[in-house]
């Protein structure tokens, strides 16, 4: 790609070196066509038409040339030089050109002053001018094979660059689905988890519905049933009290994604009293089983979910604001 660049440049700059020099000549002769039409005449057959770099120069030295013929009194064998500039000025809609072209065409087969000298240079030039336009055929070919080239380079580019950004969001993607099937596999763990927690829960909850049964069941109809059937709920309370503490803990921190873990972490100075408040509100537990776990009254109770309501606000909340969904 840099290479094609570098041959393009030099091509460039090498035509733009040699076609400075063609306008030197053509205004010279310019100048010494009125005075010495022979001279202008001899100036320009000095001049390499095959190597002209664009028509307009062609066109302008044809018509010179011409010019110099008539007025040399010289007569060419054909139309094709003067035919250049007719051409081209006709095309371009240049009109003085054009009329000051056609009228030395009628000047220029007219004239009696057959030279085989001057014959013989004009039709060199005019095999000149079939070479220019030869070479001009195949620059175009060129720039056209050269444009084709850098068109296919671009897009050769192009095509990379989105291959490669393709590659980079199919990467992206990639991890992203990594990173979802590792969020699932770790929520399948949690759902699995929660799962068994559930069913221990379940398991100890129809154990005790099993054993108030029992109770009931055995104290039925005697006068100690009530005073049985309360003995029996008070040791159930007192075992969730001191030994079913850490299973509950644990069951929030299943369920709740360690909200308690985050508020130790957050508050580590918390007291052991709200702390056990906090358990049994994340729990679910109403205030009145609270009061009966904590041995306190519900208005006690009340007053001190508020407290702990307003230092988890200020503390905890702007880290975990899922904590606030105990209350």
């Amino acid at each position: 790609m840099r290479g094609l660049l570098y041959m393009v440049i030099f091509l460039v700059v090498t035509g733009c070196s040699y076609s400075g020099s063609q306008p030197v000549a053509l205004d010279e002769a310019q100048r010494l066509l009125h005075s010495d039409p022979t001279a202008a005449l001899s100036r320009l057959n000095g001049v390499d038409v095959s190597e002209f770099r664009d028509s307009s120069t062609m066109a302008r030295w044809a018509l010179l040339y011409s010019e110099a013929m008539v007025a040399s009194r010289l007569s060419a064998p054909n139309d094709t030089i003067v035919n250049i500039a007719i051409d081209y000025y006709g095309r371009h809609n240049l009109t003085d050109e054009f009329q000051k072209a056609s009228r030395l065409k009628g000047l220029i087969r007219s004239s009696d002053g057959a030279d085989a000298l001057a014959t013989a240079l004009y039709l060199q030039k005019e095999k000149e001018f079939f070479l220019y336009k030869e070479r001009a055929k195949f620059q175009l070919y060129v720039f056209v094979g050269l444009v084709i080239l850098l068109v296919a380079a671009g897009i050769i580019v192009w095509m990379r660059q989105r291959i490669k950004l393709q590659s980079l969001q199919n990467e992206a993607l990639m991890a992203e689905a990594s990173g979802l099937k590792c969020r699932i596999d770790a929520s399948r763990g949690d759902v699995g988890r929660l799962e068994a927690k559930l069913r221990g829960l379940l398991e100890d909850r129809f154990e005790l519905i099993d054993s108030l049964c029992q109770t009931y069941y055995e104290s039925q109809g005697t006068k100690t049933e009530r005073r049985a059937i309360i003995d029996k709920v008070k040791s159930e309370i007192e075992s969730v009290r001191n030994d079913s503490f850490a299973k509950m803990e644990q069951a929030v921190n299943d369920c709740r994604d360690n909200l308690l873990v985050k508020v130790k972490d957050c508050w580590p100075d918390i007291k052991t009293e709200d702390y056990q408040l906090l358990v049994y509100l994340a729990g679910g537990l109403s205030s009145r089983t609270i009061s009966l776990l904590l041995g306190e009254s519900v208005t006690v109770v009340y007053k001190r979910k508020s407290r702990l309501k307003f230092r988890l606000k200020e503390s905890v909340a702007p880290v975990c604001p899922d904590v606030m969904t105990v209350f």
